[in-house]
């Protein structure tokens, strides 16, 4: 069916304009069909979902069809309490509005009907129903991580879910329905690190003093045949000012900064030959005023056994910059540690007072390994932005730059 009753009805307001003048107001007379309140459309048009009390599988596709070959359809849209939008196809001569995305489960629906008779006057109709619970055993939860708090602005916000996701359609379900929100905005991606762990940071560092929230529209969302998508926490986690602190380990010498401007510089000493420091970005983990340490968590054959002060952690293998009056001859000179970084007592307790979990630490020009991007802490920064949205099951095969929105409706298309 053509659009052709609309397009009468414009001209015959133009004509009048033109032959009235100040009598324009005659598109508005309550006669015209145009300024008529929409009429029900119930009879105009039916529905494949449940009447009543019954509800609707999920798995199975909205349909709305327009009946009796009086009107057609203009317009659908559908919404469940959350706001999310299901997706869906209407035919270009209005006989049909079909979803092509699944319903989530345990969800509550309203479907928007709008239509227009053959003298395009609009009608209305308003659906309401439910969808099935989903079985509680297949519901997948998420955690979102950190715990809520102030952290600095290389710490991730990480997602671990209660059981496995493998495969990209599957994942990209899962990471369509993570949502995080920066103020101020920033660009970022989730990586799947393994298939219950992903990890989301920015391109660059989050900006300093800025409001991360984390919420998840999954509930109810097929996730596979045999698993949808359960309730999660939300959280938020805001962020400090930008501390960065540099270990040149063939210096001997750490600088540190706050929001770019250099605010101390620090004699150290770092691993020795056979326990260099790793190289890399590596972020706070958490801070002990006290640690033990030993040759056996190390495995090192030469012995030593120290209780160690202003203990700054930044990997999960025992890595700290930490006090150390044993070594105060050689730092700023000499690498002498079985791989953590050293200072004085003096030094060690300013450190330990400046940074926060989240702050970075990084360390060049050393003769150690590489830091580890997963597994060891946080090493999320040593991945280039390219390889991090390859991890993404949304971004992988995109070009770089904003990523598209779903649409929440489709154009109108052919039949």
């Amino acid at each position: 069916m053509s659009n052709s009753p609309r397009i009468r009805t414009v001209l015959s307001c133009t004509l009048l304009v033109v032959a009235l003048g100040a009598g324009a107001t005659a598109c508005g007379n309550d006669g015209h069909p145009l300024s008529a309140e929409p009429y029900d459309a119930a009879s105009q048009i039916a529905f494949s979902g449940p009447a009543g009390s019954r509800k609707a599988d999920p798995d199975k596709p909205l349909e709305v069809t327009a009946q009796g070959g009086e009107g057609r359809i203009t317009d659908v849209t559908a919404t469940d309490a959350m706001g999310r939008y299901v997706a869906g196809e209407l035919r270009a001569d209005g006989s049909r509005w079909r979803s092509t995305a699944p319903l989530a489960a345990g969800a509550h629906y309203r479907v928007r009907v709008s239509t227009e008779d053959d003298k395009g006057a609009p009608g209305r109709k308003v659906i309401t129903f439910a969808t099935n619970q989903p079985d509680r055993s297949k519901q997948l939860q998420v955690t979102f991580g950190p715990q809520a708090g102030k952290y600095g602005v290389g710490q991730p916000a990480t997602a671990k879910l209660s059981a496995d996701v493998r495969g990209k359609e599957p994942r990209a379900a899962v990471e369509r329905a993570l949502k995080v929100r920066s103020q101020p905005a920033t660009e970022g991606a989730w990586h799947w690190v393994d298939d219950r762990t992903l990890h989301y940071r920015p391109k660059e560092y989050w900006p300093a003093n800025a409001t991360v929230d984390l919420h998840s529209n999954l509930d109810g969302i097929k996730v596979t045949d045999r698993l949808w998508g359960g309730s999660a926490k939300p959280l938020r986690f805001t962020t400090g000012d930008r501390i960065e602190a540099v270990t040149d380990a063939g210096a001997h010498s750490m600088t540190v900064y706050r929001n770019g401007k250099e605010i101390n510089s620090i004699p150290v000493t770092t691993g020795k030959p056979g326990y260099a420091t790793r190289n890399g970005i590596k972020v706070v983990l958490g801070k002990e005023y006290v640690v033990r340490m030993t040759s056996a968590s190390i495995g090192s054959a030469d012995f030593y056994d120290k209780m160690v002060y202003y203990a700054t952690r930044v990997t999960d293998s025992g890595e700290y910059v930490h006090a150390a009056p044993w070594s105060v001859a050689s730092q700023g000179s000499a690498n002498t540690s079985h791989g953590c970084t050293g200072m004085s007592t003096g030094n060690a307790a300013w450190f330990y007072e400046t940074v926060r979990q989240g702050d970075i630490v990084k360390v060049v020009n050393s003769y150690g390994a590489d830091m580890d991007p997963f597994g060891n802490g946080f090493g999320d920064w040593n991945v280039s932005w390219d390889k991090w949205r390859k991890g993404s099951a949304l971004l992988a095969d995109t070009e770089e730059g904003p990523p598209r929105t779903d649409a929440a409706r489709l154009r109108p298309q052919s039949a």
